[in-house]
């Protein structure tokens, strides 16, 4: 999901769209199994006890840990995006409410990434882009083949500052 057509400025294109590690899934997906086997089970062995009104109080109660623990944190990771332009670093994020931040390139100061074992393993890891601004920079965490996101980022970097000092 790149950054829309309405939203990137004159001369201005795509490069990367990426967004948190899918290992961010994995405790959602979890819940998705325990909560539908407990839920039809549970469903299972009420039977028609109380008319019925147990089975679908059990149904109830398992859609609603579904859609709370299961479906809004996938629905928060596929909406919270990261995107490279040839011009700045974009965040988007939010279900209802839409949240953004924009960093220019030419007004980044430092890009790093951090990566512990289990990144290592997943081939994920943390990018910090400090500005010139005075606020703290933009942390993207576990971003997939961060790296490569490192390498883009700073190549532009390089490409604007040296378009600046001609």
């Amino acid at each position: 999901m790149a950054l829309s057509e309405k939203m990137l400025m004159s001369g201005e294109h795509n490069i990367l769209t990426t967004r948190t590690h899918v290992k961010a899934l994995f405790l959602p997906f979890v819940v998705l199994l325990v909560a539908a086997f407990a839920g039809s089970f549970g469903a299972a062995q009420a039977g028609d006890a109380g008319d019925g009104y147990v089975r679908w109080a059990i149904i109830a109660v398992a859609l609603v840990v579904l859609v709370w623990f299961s479906v809004v944190p996938f629905l928060r990771w596929y909406l919270w995006t990261y995107t490279l332009t040839n011009r700045r670093v974009v965040e988007q994020r939010g279900i209802l409410t839409r949240h953004g931040r924009v960093i220019p390139l030419s007004r980044i100061n430092d890009v790093s990434y951090e990566k512990n074992l289990n990144d290592r393993i997943l081939r994920s890891g943390t990018l910090i882009v400090h500005n010139a601004a005075d606020e703290e920079g933009m942390t993207l965490d576990d971003i997939p083949s961060v790296e490569k996101f490192h390498r883009l980022i700073s190549d532009l970097v390089f490409e604007v500052q040296n378009q600046n000092d001609d």
